[in-house]
């Protein structure tokens, strides 16, 4: 269990330092509620509106079972939405902003992963 929770960690250093790199700036990082988590909350600014962005990471030691984005099914895209629901709730600056939510497949050495970056992998709708 050990590997995995520091290979999550690595993996999310990792997408941190890639959407940082791109432009996008760090509200928060493991925000966890009841109903679900928020693996990094950012601001991308690259636009005409900033927007808010909430991106889960999930990393693969390999493909051997589908990326990490086919891992996200209903349930955990529920969770997500609740999660980044409350967050905007006890975040009045932020809650008139624009949201979207993104998806960073990590994949291989979480120290040194393959970045897949997926802008609007879902919607809170789904």
């Amino acid at each position: 269990m050990n590997d995995r929770r520091s290979d999550g960690q690595a993996a999310e250093q990792a997408a941190l330092a890639h959407l940082q790199a791109a432009g996008l700036t760090l509200l928060a990082a493991n925000v966890g509620y009841r109903g679900g988590e928020l693996d990094l909350v950012m601001r991308d600014k690259r636009g005409v509106t900033a927007t808010i962005v909430f991106v889960e990471v999930r990393h693969r030691r390999n493909l051997r079972f589908g990326g990490g984005a086919a891992s996200i099914d209903a349930g955990k895209r529920r969770r997500v939405v609740l999660a980044a629901q409350l967050f905007l709730s006890r975040q009045p600056r932020l809650r008139d902003l624009p949201c979207r939510f993104d998806v960073v497949e990590t994949t291989g050495d979480a120290a040194a992963p393959t970045l897949r970056w997926i802008e609007d992998a879902f919607r809170a709708d789904d």
